[in-house]
This record gives C-alpha cells, structure tokens and sequence, in this order.
C-alpha cells in the first residue's frame, strides 16, 4: 500500500498520460486505414442482382450525353446534339465504334438485362397502351428461364438484342472464342423461345466495350449498340428523376437505355407512365430496325 501522497499523485499523472497515448495511437491507426467502397448494384428480392453500372475503374465508364468532363472515347459522343438538335456526328460514334443513336430522327428505347416475371409484362402493356415498339436486350439465363416473355416480346413486335448470357460485364476481356461461345449460347436460349427470332444487335453489359466483344459481334451478324441517354434507373433514384431526365435530354435520334430486370424495377415502370405520353407527343418512338423483311 503507498503511504506518500506525492508517490500516489505521481502514478495517477503517469497513468493518465499512458491511456492518452494509447487513445492517440489507436485514433491514429483507424485513420489510415480507409472504409470499405459502397455498392453501387441495385438488388431486389427475385432474380439476378445486376444492372448496367459503372465497369471497372480500368475499363472506360460510359457517361450521360454531354458531360463535358469525358471526351468522345469514353462517352461514345462528341458533346451532344448538333445544331438541328439531332446526335452528332452519326450512329456509329460510340466506344470502338459502337452504334449510339438510331441513325434517323426516330427514338428508340431500350430496356436491359430481362426478360423478368414482375417487370417485363408491365413494360409490355404499357408499350402496347401507348402503341410503341421498342428492343429488348435479353440476358441468356434469363430467356431460357422465361421463353414465354421471349415468346411475349416477339409477338408484340419488339425487336430482340443479346445482352450476353449472365451479364458479364468483364466479357470483353476474355478471348475472342470465349467472347463468341457466350453470344451464341445466349442467342440459341432466344431462338429456343421464338425460332425465327432475328437478333440483330449486341449491348455489352455496363457499356465496357472492348475491341474484341465488337469485332465478335459483329462476325455473328450483330450491330454493338450503345445508347445516348442513361437516366441510371439501375441506381433506383425512383420514377420521378427516371422520367424527368428522359424527357429533359431527348432529341430526335436518341437511344435510351432503360432496365426492366436485374433489380428493383417498379421505378422504371412507374416512369414509363410520363415518359411514353411525353415522347409519343414529340417524337416517332420505335424498335430499332432489326433487317427483317
């Protein structure tokens, strides 16, 4: 037992000063060491959890049309519109030549990653409420799970598009015969749904094109499709900002890409309830031409 109350005084200072350096050193090591990154990959309770977000930080990220911080070869654009308000400079102008636009002064849309029993045949009746065709990029395992919304897409006369077999956002960097197996095993899942199906585009999933996953494409018969308007309905900002962004940055010519699986979908739908009357009353919307004759 310490009998000196100056003995006593001086342990208690030494103490103290040894729990502050152990609090000091221990704030200091947390701050170097960084928090984990956020997902950006919209999920929902059914079916595959994937969208079209960013590639990887070494692949090129798509941006929206006119973002003046990306240049022509990450953005597929050259800045926007041109004078007339039609995308300039033509339809190929996307990341390794990529088709961006339709070509014409028509508007096509777009939706990815289905077919899904909640939110496809929602799309479907409402395209056919408003009278417009538009093409579907179809994930591989998910036309061989549901043919008969193959067999529905086809039947409303929407053109087709492969969008590789399970959403491989990395596809572009495996090898050409890799690249060509998965674009006919996804191809063969849509003609086993509909036979005479003619599947006329290819959409690289979250827009990481390489030059490899066009030169394959483009072999087996397929145009790459890019888009010109994302309103990042796969991050669900909800139907709202969906349809406003839509409606704000359409001009005569534009592709827009759009989600009905892969997550969370209810927003997009809801948002086809202003985009389609907004755009029917200002543009030609349709399918992209699929060659058939």
């Amino acid at each position: 037992m310490i009998r000196d109350p100056s003995a006593a005084r001086t342990i208690g200072l030494v103490a103290l000063v040894v729990v502050g350096l152990l609090g000091s050193a221990y704030a200091l090591g947390r701050s170097l060491v960084p928090d984990p990154p956020k997902s950006r990959v919209a999920t929902s309770a059914t079916g595959p959890h994937y969208a079209d977000q960013p590639p990887a930080s070494d692949t090129p990220r798509p941006t929206k049309e006119g973002d003046p911080s990306s240049g022509p070869t990450e953005a597929g654009q050259d800045g926007g519109p041109g004078p007339d308000g039609t995308p300039s400079p033509g339809p190929t102008d996307g990341p390794f030549g990529t088709q961006t636009t339709s070509g014409t002064s028509l508007v096509a849309l777009t939706f990815d990653d289905g077919p899904d029993p909640q939110y496809t045949p929602q799309v479907l009746a409402l395209l056919r409420e408003h009278r417009v065709r538009a093409t579907f990029c179809v994930v591989g395992e998910n036309a061989q799970s549901h043919p008969d919304l193959i067999r529905a897409i086809a039947a409303d006369g929407h053109t087709l598009c492969n969008h590789s077999w399970n959403h491989d956002v990395t596809l572009g960097q495996r090898s050409p015969a890799a690249i060509r197996a998965d674009l006919l095993r996804t191809s063969a899942a849509i003609r086993a749904a509909v036979p005479d199906a003619r599947i006329a585009y290819y959409r690289q999933p979250g827009g990481a094109w390489t030059g490899q996953v066009v030169s394959v494409s483009q072999e087996l018969g397929m145009t790459p499709l890019h888009w010109t308007v994302d309103p990042a309905d796969w991050e669900v900002p909800g139907a709202g900002p969906i349809a406003a962004t839509v409606v704000a940055d359409v001009v005569p010519g534009s592709v827009v890409l759009l989600h009905d699986a892969g997550g969370d979908r209810q927003g997009t739908v809801d948002a086809l309830h202003r985009i389609l009357p907004a755009l029917t009353s200002r543009f030609q919307v349709e399918a992209l031409p699929d060659g058939a004759t």
